[in-house]
């Protein structure tokens, strides 16, 4: 399954205007918004997890990070509230599930494979969190105030993810839950709109997908 896997082109995907896709798991759905391969896979994706859903225990070989959107994620180091951040890096397994419905959004198998840092954050009450940052990428989460100008500079490709709020890009609008990624190379603007806008970013990552 190939799924805008062409990284040289700009995506932009509208959480309202795309479906929810039935995962192996019951209860479990997905939109995703990038892929190569099929269960297995580099992937970029939202799931919704519905009350008491679960996948069963398995191991990220290429790494997972996800940002909690809605509800509460849980696995067997605890339970993650909307806001929380999670890095588990390449070899770590766990069993995931959402006693009460979670949503999340979620990258499998990115991970530089000599990378063993877990990271475990809270996204609330700040205006700029970074996340993560080594040599291949730059994780954080940021805050833009009502009309603010942007400088998108994605030397090494971006991906901008809207957690609220709602901005412009090149005359196209981005509101909660939208996903842009840009390529290598381009130096762009987003506006931010009337009530601002709260994003994810990970920027220099793509080049070497090119």
């Amino acid at each position: 399954m190939r799924i805008n896997a062409d990284f040289t082109k700009r995506v932009a995907v509208h959480f309202d205007e795309t479906e929810w896709v039935a995962s192996p798991a019951a209860g479990v759905e997905r939109k995703m918004l990038d892929r190569i391969g099929d269960e297995v896979a580099r992937a970029t994706t939202i799931v919704r997890f519905a009350p008491g859903s679960a996948f069963s225990a398995h191991t990220h070989d290429g790494g997972e990070e996800y940002l909690v959107l809605d509800g509460v994620f849980q696995d067997e180091t605890g339970d993650f509230p909307v806001g929380s951040y999670v890095r588990n890096p390449p070899t770590s397994s766990h069993t995931p599930s959402a006693a009460e419905g979670a949503t999340i959004l979620v990258k499998l198998h990115q991970f530089n494979p000599q990378d063993r840092t877990e990271v475990r954050k809270s996204v609330n009450g700040a205006d700029d969190v970074q996340l993560f940052q080594d040599d291949h990428e730059d994780v954080h989460v940021q805050s833009w105030a009502a009309g603010d100008t942007i400088e998108l500079n994605a030397d090494q490709g971006m991906e901008v993810f809207v957690i609220d709020g709602g901005f412009a890009e090149k005359g196209e609008q981005f509101a909660k839950w939208d996903w842009l990624r840009l390529p290598p190379g381009t130096r762009t603007q987003a506006i931010a709109g009337q009530l601002g806008a709260r994003v994810w970013t990970k920027s220099g990552h793509l080049g070497t997908m090119i």
